[in-house]
């Protein structure tokens, strides 16, 4: 039987706010760096990331938080909040409040977005960088996005464009035609795992983020995220950074190419297997991947530190 891993969970205060987290593990191995999960959406919950608190069986800490407006956290009902400005400055205080003076720091998805958003105010102490399943442009997604979109069988995308033109994306018909697009693209297995529907569950309760600054689905961006593009802005980014991707995931290999392309010297490996939650659908092998990397990174650090 797997021993549990010590888990500490608490509030900290984002302007008149209080922000969940969770620290796994009690504290780093000499040598190794925490790592700091940001998760996606945007308007999402951590709960879906859970296979990834396993890698503090490697000796070091893992901690995530729901993000403003998610999961755990407040919930306050103001549109004008959700901005991808807001997410990074609550980034900062998250790392401040928790004494994550040197991390690494994983982003999935919108997480990968607000990670990279976050770097290129080039803040201190970050040792790399994972990016899954993120793209570096809204309108490389939508284009992508609606590539795969055209794949679907014409009646399913008769009643998307129906009710997209209608207005009324809230429609279960809208609803259950999308999940078609998620099983496909998002997650592949069936059934989904718990941690994922307990995401999904959260995130139709209260869509308020994700509405505002995405839309109603993956591939009908109309929120202010819609013109979001850092792509000639890559090159800032000088911190070793991991690309991971899914075969089939709706931040597709091409999405990947983009950011690899763009980050000096950055790695990608397109998970085989997967769609957009790679490290819940070959969980063995993500985490595998992601502690090689974490450990060459920390490698080359200390080298750097003992070499005259």
């Amino acid at each position: 039987m797997t021993t549990p891993l010590p888990m500490t969970e608490g509030y900290l205060s984002f302007r008149d706010f209080k922000i969940w987290y969770r620290i796994i593990g009690h504290e780093d191995q000499s040598g190794k760096l925490p790592l700091l999960c940001l998760h996606g959406g945007p308007g999402a919950a951590h709960d879906y990331l859970e296979p990834l608190q396993e890698i503090a069986r490697s000796g070091r800490r893992v901690i995530v938080y729901d993000q403003l407006g998610c999961g755990n956290s407040d919930h306050p009902h103001d549109p004008s909040l959700w901005t991808a400005e807001l997410f990074v400055e609550e980034l900062a205080i998250v790392r401040k409040a928790l004494d994550l003076d040197h991390l690494h720091l994983f982003g999935q998805s919108w997480g990968g977005m607000l990670a990279m958003q976050y770097a290129l105010t080039k803040p201190t102490g970050i040792a790399s960088l994972i990016l899954a399943s993120a793209p570096a442009s809204m309108r490389q997604w939508a284009d992508e996005a609606n590539r795969l979109r055209s794949e679907l069988p014409p009646e399913v995308q008769q009643i998307l464009l129906h009710h997209e033109d209608a207005g009324t994306t809230d429609d279960p018909a809208y609803v259950d035609a999308m999940m078609l697009f998620y099983r496909r693209h998002l997650c592949r297995m069936d059934p989904w795992p718990d941690c994922l529907n307990r995401t999904f569950d959260q995130l139709m309760r209260d869509p308020e983020v994700y509405l505002t600054m995405c839309g109603p689905s993956e591939f009908h961006i109309v929120g202010n995220l819609k013109d979001w593009d850092i792509t000639d802005r890559l090159p800032e980014i000088a911190l070793p950074t991991l690309i991971t991707s899914g075969r089939y995931d709706e931040a597709t290999p091409a999405i990947a190419a983009t950011l690899q392309a763009g980050i000096p010297g950055s790695t990608s490996v397109i998970f085989e297997e997967s769609g957009h939650e790679a490290h819940l659908e070959e969980t063995a092998l993500y985490l595998h991947t992601l502690n090689a990397f974490l450990t060459r990174v920390e490698s080359q650090c200390a080298q750097e530190l003992t070499t005259p």
